[in-house]
């Protein structure tokens, strides 16, 4: 990102009272970037969720990202290690993506973007043609397997485990 300026921590400043979107400069929330506040700079919400005073001292805020990151790192390999194992993995995942999403800009386009195709693809369930053929799908993969488990038991037979013999 250019913010109009070559040194580090540097940023650019203008002139007059309005930001880079045209708002006013007290409608800007944060810090050097624009994006450190509530409000970006188009009004758009992504940005820092820490408090004021955290967001006023550069050392202090750096610190409670690095807390942030660390602390989202562990819910989120928590999730994937409940993936394959008993718990609600995805669910842990997501956590962990909402907390970094309560610091890092990143992390809030991305919550966004799977919020918007999780809904999208619960509106697409709740279509009745697309339920109809979910529905027809499952019927029909069912009678597969029960005919399948039809054929195997007509030619094995069914034994149960406590009937086997040892060989």
């Amino acid at each position: 990102m250019n913010t109009g300026s070559d040194e580090p921590g540097e940023v650019a400043v203008t002139s007059d009272e309005t930001g880079p979107a045209g708002k006013p400069d007290e409608a800007r929330a944060g810090g050097p970037s624009g994006l450190d506040g509530a409000d970006g700079p188009d009004g758009s919400g992504l940005g820092s969720k820490a408090p004021e005073f955290v967001k006023a001292r550069r050392m202090l805020h750096l610190s409670w990202q690095v807390g942030v990151f660390v602390v989202g790192l562990a819910v989120m390999a928590a999730g994937v290690i409940m993936l394959p194992l008993p718990g609600p993995g995805w669910v842990v995942i997501f956590g962990g993506m909402a907390i970094w999403a309560t610091e890092f800009v990143w992390a809030q386009l991305v919550l966004r973007w799977t919020k918007r195709k999780v809904t999208e693809a619960a509106q697409k369930a709740l279509d009745p043609r697309v339920r109809r053929r979910n529905i027809t799908l499952t019927a029909i993969g069912l009678v597969i397997v029960a005919v399948l488990v039809g054929i195997y038991v007509s030619k094995f037979g069914v034994v149960m485990p406590w009937k086997i013999k040892d060989q």
